[in-house]
């Protein structure tokens, strides 16, 4: 019988690829997203199933998972994709704004998660893949709120692991590196930036970091695509592993922080984002 996953996020980047892709090799699909009624292209894909789901609505998580079980049988596989990355300066980033980004790259994964954990229970087996980032493992300046999101995923993803171990439900991370080129992420991070008014003395500081992170957005070769193979290879290799990294440790912050000293760490990060 066709496998069927679930996949968040898939009216762009990562997700619409990974969609894209898994239908491509059999897979059933359930390609979610907050407003499918514009989606023409992965409606005409067989074995795509094209659901509403706004992890910041935990209501339609429950009728996007009923509506995808009725519709295939089962469900083997989540994908959980959806997020997105606030930028600027902490101090001039608002409360609800704070809340938001946790809604999104935490909460909603979270509740996803917890939506379909019955199910695999039910079914003796299951798979959940998250979608992290290189900043979930280093800190960066200026994406303080999706490091502290990424870095609260990490934990959340390695402790379920352990522990839906025991009901043979296995738990996995895909981090890309360095930005994807061809998704709307970075459009909506500009967006974001956009309607913030950072305080004054901050901004030699801005210039400084906006001019090293536009030197690794230069860097960056990873496209769409690229993940999605990434995803699927973790989705179907049956290896007992929890992280799979995509593209170039770009700046070499990942290895710098595991072969380095700390106080060696912090002096190599700032020569790469002076004060």
């Amino acid at each position: 019988m066709k496998k069927t996953v679930l996949i968040t996020g898939t009216s762009s980047g990562i997700g619409r690829a990974s969609a894209q892709l898994f239908a491509a090799n059999g897979w059933n699909v359930l390609a979610t997203m907050r407003n499918p009624d514009a989606e023409m292209e992965l409606n005409a894909l067989e074995g795509v199933k094209v659901l509403r789901l706004d992890v910041q609505d935990e209501s339609s998580i429950f009728h996007a998972i009923a509506d995808g079980i009725d519709h295939f049988g089962r469900i083997d596989a989540l994908v959980n994709n959806a997020g997105y990355s606030s930028f600027g300066i902490f101090e001039a980033t608002g409360a609800d704004k704070v809340q938001e980004q946790f809604d999104v790259n935490v909460f909603g994964v979270m509740n996803v998660t917890r939506g379909l954990l019955a199910h695999f229970r039910k079914n003796r087996e299951g798979l959940i893949i998250n979608l992290s980032s290189r900043g979930g493992l280093v800190g960066l300046p200026m994406i303080s709120l999706y490091c502290a999101t990424k870095y609260a995923l990490e934990g959340f993803t390695e402790s379920l692991a352990f522990e839906l171990a025991s009901q043979n439900i296995a738990v996995k991370l895909v981090e890309p590196s360095g930005g994807v080129t061809h998704t709307a992420f970075s459009e909506r991070m500009a967006a974001e930036h956009a309607l913030l008014a950072a305080h004054p003395d901050y901004d030699a500081f801005i210039a400084r970091t906006g001019a090293a992170f536009a030197g690794m957005r230069a860097a960056r070769k990873v496209s769409a695509e690229e993940v999605a193979q990434v995803i699927y290879e973790a989705a179907t290799d049956g290896k007992n592993r929890l992280r799979y990294f995509t593209g170039e440790d770009v700046g070499g912050f990942v290895q710098a922080k595991r072969d380095l000293p700390d106080e060696a760490f912090t002096e190599f990060m700032r020569q790469r984002f002076p004060q």
